[in-house]
């Protein structure tokens, strides 16, 4: 898997701050924005996470580049709604000799190992077929596995990346898709700190867990152990 923050809004903390509070300022949004000093930034940043008032932090937007992923996990992010998408087309891409991602749990067996990369073998070789018969490859790739690799451009707002955030870094998450969520987060922590310092999953933001019977028992164990929840 490889993440890349392609790019962002600029100055994504100053915006947002100023959003805020051009909601109660006489000045031009323009003067406001060019007037806020770094103190003052951090201050509104940190009353909107204090308020759970986000709907400013919808005015910064981040965009990444997600490659070597498996279109299981592809079809998990497009749940996301307020998004972005531009994934490589199995229409117009051809999907021979595809790569696959193999889950760990299938990797650590051997046996499972030997039959899933089979298959993908025999996959490769229908799928190659089936082009060579003349079929298009907008029906060929109906045999196509969700183990096949692909590549997707992906673009949110910080409030949606919060909430993407809070759902797929809890361990309750989909292995690879909860993979691609922690590097998301490390990324956008570098350049917008402010906007994502609580992100993450619940238990680590608040303390408390919100899968109730199927909690991971996280927060029960740390609680027991006399620490705070962390990943």
């Amino acid at each position: 898997m490889k993440v890349v923050l392609l790019s962002h809004t600029p100055e994504p903390e100053r915006l947002v701050a100023a959003a805020a509070r051009v909601c109660y300022a006489e000045a031009l949004p323009e003067e406001v924005l060019a007037g806020m000093t770094p103190e003052e930034i951090r201050s509104f940043l940190a009353r909107l996470l204090a308020m759970d008032h986000l709907s400013p932090f919808e005015h910064a937007s981040f965009t990444f580049a997600v490659s070597g992923v498996s279109r299981a996990l592809t079809h998990e992010l497009v749940r996301h709604r307020i998004a972005s998408y531009s994934q490589r087309s199995q229409r117009y891409v051809k999907e021979e000799g595809f790569s696959f991602v193999t889950p760990p749990s299938i990797a650590a067996h051997p046996e499972a190992s030997r039959i899933f990369a089979a298959t993908m073998d025999v996959l490769r070789r229908t799928y190659a077929e089936l082009l060579r018969l003349g079929i298009p490859r907008e029906d060929a790739r109906f045999v196509l596995p969700n183990a096949c690799v692909t590549q997707i451009i992906v673009t949110m707002n910080a409030r949606s990346l919060r909430n993407f955030f809070a759902l797929r870094c809890c361990g309750r998450a989909q292995w690879e898709i909860r993979e691609l969520a922690w590097r998301m987060l490390e990324l956008v922590r570098r350049v917008a700190p402010g906007l994502f310092i609580d992100a993450g999953p619940p238990c680590e933001a608040t303390g408390r867990c919100n899968q109730g019977k199927l909690s991971c028992g996280r927060v029960e164990r740390k609680k027991r152990e006399g620490e705070k929840c962390a990943d």
